[in-house]
């Protein structure tokens, strides 16, 4: 019977809310129509605080209900990236530390990605060997923009130089674009803006040439990929049809699209059989979303279980792939 590890999925440590309140930055605290506690981001819902995302007793006794053995957990949006180039080593240390500490606790139930001040680029380089070496986490979670600014952009490139060197995972997690004006009606940021976000992200690092120049790199693109596997013909054809899409890469976009991985955050059958056939079990990777309200932890495990795949294939959406791609495991 296989393990099954849960990759994408969100755990606070209480101080992070209390900085958001503390720090001046374009995200406040609101109440939703239902009444619920929300942040929200240049006014446009960003998302719903619930219990479980500071809760670990309730997030072990979720967990042993729907039988995951294991969560990867990781500092969703807006990251330390809420605040300026000064405060963000800090916060990415409190939380860094809070998740080593919940590790040290319950070591058999939970490993984590790394929170990255990526504006500050030599604490940045600093906090990802203190993460890895140290504390010995098992990754990094990256945002599909950092401030508005793309992650092809130059002033990143030496961390990406560094993670390419250790062979990092890293969990490309959406944020709302830089534009949130379309997204402010009918929770768009999160519904439509994120997948959004995420296509484009993984769109302009294919064309730019990163995913070539750092090929060692394990990234995990969040929620299925977005639009990418649905938009993967396209890209290709962008890459037949224009030259300034051939000038950095020398191969089809899903050459380089193929060899990512891709969560499972979606549930959709007929999508997650798409991605099965286009990429391979060996290139997914079980996701829940818990506790955000459009994740699922029940039918994270349920979706996977249900396909009409091989118990092979199962196993290694559950399991085998993570343990192949995550450090220090």
């Amino acid at each position: 019977m296989s393990r099954k590890f849960d990759l994408h999925t969100h755990y606070y440590p209480p101080i992070y809310f209390d900085k958001i309140r503390e720090l001046p930055s374009e995200f406040s605290f609101d109440k939703s129509p239902s009444g619920q506690t929300i942040i929200t981001y240049r006014g446009a819902r960003f998302f719903g605080v619930t219990p479980a995302m500071t809760d670990v007793a309730k997030r072990l006794e979720d967990m042993d209900r729907v039988g995951i053995d294991v969560e990867v957990v990781s500092l969703s949006t807006p990251n330390v990236f809420f605040t300026d180039a000064a405060h963000q080593p800090e916060i990415a240390r409190i939380v860094n530390d809070s998740y080593a500490e919940l590790i040290v606790q319950h070591p058999t139930r939970f490993k984590a990605f790394a929170s990255i001040p990526m504006d500050d680029t030599d604490a940045a380089l600093r906090e990802l060997h203190r993460a890895i070496d140290e504390l010995k986490m098992n990754g990094v979670i990256l945002l599909s923009n950092i401030g508005g600014k793309p992650l092809t952009s130059p002033e990143y490139r030496p961390f990406f130089a560094e993670a390419n060197a250790l062979k990092l995972c890293i969990l490309l997690h959406p944020m709302l674009p830089a534009n949130t004006d379309p997204f402010r009606e009918y929770v768009l940021g999160p519904l439509v803006g994120f997948m959004f976000d995420t296509t484009l992200a993984v769109a302009r690092m294919c064309f730019d040439g990163m995913l070539k120049d750092f090929p060692d790199i394990r990234w995990i693109v969040g929620h299925l990929g977005g639009a990418v596997p649905y938009l993967m013909e396209r890209l290709d054809n962008g890459w037949r049809d224009f030259v300034e899409c051939r000038a950095k890469i020398d191969e089809l976009p899903s050459t380089y699209l193929k060899r990512l991985y891709y969560d499972t955050v979606n549930f959709n059958p007929h999508m997650l059989m798409m991605a099965r056939n286009m990429m391979g079990a060996d290139h997914m990777v079980m996701g829940s979303d818990y506790p955000h309200l459009l994740g699922s932890i029940d039918r994270a495990v349920s979706s996977i279980e249900n396909l009409e795949i091989p118990d092979e294939e199962k196993r290694r959406i559950f399991e085998g792939t993570a343990l192949s791609i995550l450090n220090n495991v």
